[in-house]
């Protein structure tokens, strides 16, 4: 299942980060993206960067390393690591 999971992150974050303009058109600027990304794209350019992360994180679970990663990260403010 983590493979199901991981492959449909993976194809969201592609389509998000090529269509970045169909998702501007669906989700709308970001007042705050546009105040300081504005010069660079405002809102396509966090959309696209968005879908790369999505891949990235996507990728990380479908292999089974994003837990690690994660406890790695912030298991010390709970206790563990």
């Amino acid at each position: 299942m983590r493979y199901v999971f991981g492959l449909l992150g993976i194809a969201f974050g592609i389509l998000m980060t090529i269509k970045s303009e169909w998702s501007l058109n669906i989700i709308g600027k970001i007042a705050s993206v546009e105040k300081y990304l504005g010069s660079f794209g405002g809102s396509r350019l966090f959309y696209q960067m968005l879908g790369v992360l999505i891949v990235a994180i996507s990728t990380l679970y479908m292999i089974g390393a994003l837990g690690g990663i994660l406890e790695a990260i912030i298991g010390g403010i709970f206790g563990r690591g």
